[in-house]
């Protein structure tokens, strides 16, 4: 576990907090004037490995020599130039800070961090984070990484949970929430819809799923994980055969086919890492999906559409009526899916080339 200290004066800035990865949905801007709940849980930290925030240079502006040293590898709107490796935690998570009220910037109903730290240390002042609550952006905090340390603390260090025990008993992410907005005129209000999380999820896999198709069309399970992938692969993907085939893969699935191309695989909690498989498949093209997601898509739990008897079983909906759910067609999260492809090293072949030109330059917009 570790504590961060301003770099300044050493005052500490937070609680002791343990590292994990940096949930994908992390730069995800959902909706217009939506209020998205916390990112981070509270005792924990992630690296952002990328610059967030201004100051921005223009596609046009940037060598394409420089974009490949930083990982991009074909058009993107934007690149900041901020420094990189922020420390990003739970808001409540903070300890001896102070707003700097100048440094609000040009957000909406909050603040969002895009002008530079809006945080100083309490005891000597210096500028050490971002606090990003503004509508449509995920709420967090961002530690400035050449303005604070991180120190090593003793306490109980945590313990890595096998993948047996994720599967058994991991937390679902559901795909439908109730998504709060702001401005209503009795404050906030509610509507049902897909999650913005699976989104976020989707637009990551898509990327990877668009690199592991080769070109050829992809055929997903049927269902939910079709609901999800299927339309968007048809409309990106050239029309032809053979068609590489998905399914999903993990601890506790049966073992796949020695003749399946693509595995859906859940990511690690802790490490991030790809679960992998064993035997036949293990040269298939490994897409990542976050646990939550990938516990949903392997075992789907609908909701009851009649009133249970005893007591109320923790996931039947507790409202009467029952709320109406999304009828609208899912879209993967486009901001995620652009990110995601243009930093994969396939995207420099000419087919996901055009795709990448062609979100830059804002098509495709009735898939995502």
């Amino acid at each position: 576990m570790f504590v961060f200290v301003c770099a300044g004066c050493g005052a500490e800035l937070t609680i002791p907090l343990s590292q994990v990865p940096l949930p994908i949905h992390a730069r995800q801007k959902y909706g217009n004037g939506i209020q998205l709940p916390v990112l981070m849980r509270s005792g924990t930290f992630a690296v952002d490995p990328e610059p967030w925030g201004g100051p921005w240079r223009m596609w046009d502006e940037i060598d394409p020599s420089e974009a490949e040293a930083r990982g991009i590898y074909a058009q993107v709107h934007a690149l900041s130039d901020a420094t990189p490796g922020a420390s990003v935690i739970a808001p409540g998570d903070i300890r001896g800070t102070r707003l700097i009220p100048e440094e609000r910037g040009s957000a909406c109903c909050g603040v969002d961090g895009a002008d530079g730290p809006n945080m100083a240390c309490d005891a000597c002042g210096l500028p050490v984070a971002s606090r990003v609550d503004d509508c449509s952006l995920w709420q967090q905090v961002r530690l400035s990484s050449n303005a604070v340390h991180r120190v090593p603390v003793d306490g109980a260090q945590a313990v890595l949970v096998p993948w047996a025990e994720l599967a058994e008993r991991g937390e679902k992410t559901p795909p439908f929430e109730p998504i709060a907005t702001w401005g209503g005129q009795l404050g906030s209000n509610h509507y049902w819809s897909w999650s913005p999380q699976w989104e976020a999820a989707a637009g990551q896999a898509l990327a990877h799923l668009l690199v592991a198709s080769q070109g050829q069309p992809v055929e997903v399970p049927d269902g939910l994980v079709a609901d999800v992938f299927q339309r968007a692969l048809d409309a990106l993907i050239p029309a032809g055969s053979p068609r590489r085939r998905a399914v999903l893969a993990g601890p506790g699935r049966p073992c796949p086919d020695a003749d399946v191309d693509i595995l859906l695989v859940p990511l690690h909690p802790q490490t991030g890492g790809p679960w992998t498989p064993a035997g036949p498949t293990t040269s298939a093209y490994l897409v990542p999906l976050p646990l939550g997601v990938w516990l949903w898509l392997v075992s789907p739990q609908p909701y009851l559409p009649v009133p249970a008897s005893g007591r109320m079983p923790k996931d039947v909906l507790r409202d009467d009526p029952l709320p109406q759910l999304s009828n609208a067609l899912f879209r993967a999260d486009r901001g995620t899916f652009q990110h995601i492809l243009a930093r994969l090293p396939a995207v420099r072949s000419p087919w996901l080339r055009t795709i990448a030109e062609n979100l830059a330059q804002g098509a495709l917009v009735e898939f995502l």
